[in-house]
């Protein structure tokens, strides 16, 4: 019995990696997109569609079944409206306030997410908010911008509000029983196509109707189902593994993955510059993730 509750945790805690590492690939894919003026509605809009496309075959093919339970409905709709919410927080922050701490402030996540699981009578160990002060730290040296920063308080309050979108879809999934019995394949299929939805609806309402101006090469286009696939389906189906196994608290600190990984591709495809600070803040993020990782049971 221990052994399978081992197993279970050491399955959540890759899955939790996964999705990190697989979100990290975010500007890999979409920055080919974007420098050809793709607006990011309409990639948004793809990513998610694609994601749904590939989920779907994926599930037909090992005979997993569609079915939503009328209980489940409305959980599923739930989760996939604060998904893309939190992506869509996210993009539009960066109008106002620099990436660097758009990415900063969204990585308060794991901040909501352990407050939240406070409110919710369960309360984290010392030793993972010790892991979340950590990586926090080391993400803001991975992240913050240099020299004078302007402090638009929409771009806060959007980037704040994706943190908090994250959190509550991760805490929802973790503890949620009207989707308790729900597989994680049918769990992420329903999200995926929520969000399309509302990123075509998003499109519309803003006056973009056409949906795949700039998308004119077919390497463009296998950037987009990369997009779908890699940072959105993939990521969010071990997200789903990984919360069910070691708890919305760890998952959400095991997030830290996510820029430690875009960074790695802004340096070594990009040829962006690697700093000191950046090396350091890797260096904590990684230390704290392995102390939450190896000290402690799941909280």
């Amino acid at each position: 019995m221990n052994t399978v509750k081992t197993d279970g945790r050491f399955i959540g805690y890759i899955a939790g990696i996964v999705a990190g590492v697989a979100y990290g690939l975010n500007p890999l894919f979409a920055h080919p997109l974007m420098s050809n003026d793709v607006s990011v509605p309409s990639m948004l809009f793809f990513r998610y569609l694609f994601a749904m496309i590939c989920m779907g075959v994926l599930m037909s093919v090992s005979k997993e079944s569609f079915r939503l339970r009328r209980s489940e409905i409305t959980t599923v709709l739930i989760l996939g409206v604060l998904f893309a919410f939190s992506s869509l927080f996210l993009f539009l922050s960066y109008k106002y306030i620099p990436s660097g701490l758009a990415t900063t402030l969204v990585y308060l996540y794991p901040v909501f997410t352990a407050l939240i699981m406070v409110f919710l009578h369960e309360y984290p160990t010392w030793r993972v908010w010790l892991s979340i002060a950590a990586t926090f730290t080391g993400v803001i040296l991975l992240c913050m911008p240099k020299g004078d920063v302007s402090l638009n308080m929409l771009g806060l309050l959007l980037a704040a509000s994706s943190a908090l979108s994250y959190a509550l879809y991760l805490v929802i999934v973790n503890k949620s029983k009207s989707i308790k019995e729900l597989s994680e394949h049918t769990l992420t299929f329903y999200a995926l196509g929520s969000g399309a939805v509302i990123f075509l609806i998003f499109n519309f309402a803003g006056g973009n109707s056409n949906l795949i101006h700039g998308i004119n090469s077919p390497i463009l286009w296998a950037n987009l189902i990369a997009l779908g696939i890699f940072p959105t389906m993939v990521s969010l189906l071990a997200l789903a593994v990984s919360t069910r196994r070691i708890g919305a608290t760890k998952t959400s600190v095991l997030g830290v993955f996510e820029p430690l990984t875009a960074i790695f591709i802004g340096t070594f495809i990009y040829g962006e510059p690697m700093t000191s600070n950046m090396v350091i803040g890797a260096a904590i993020c990684v230390i704290a993730v392995l102390f939450m990782v190896v000290s402690g049971k799941k909280s």
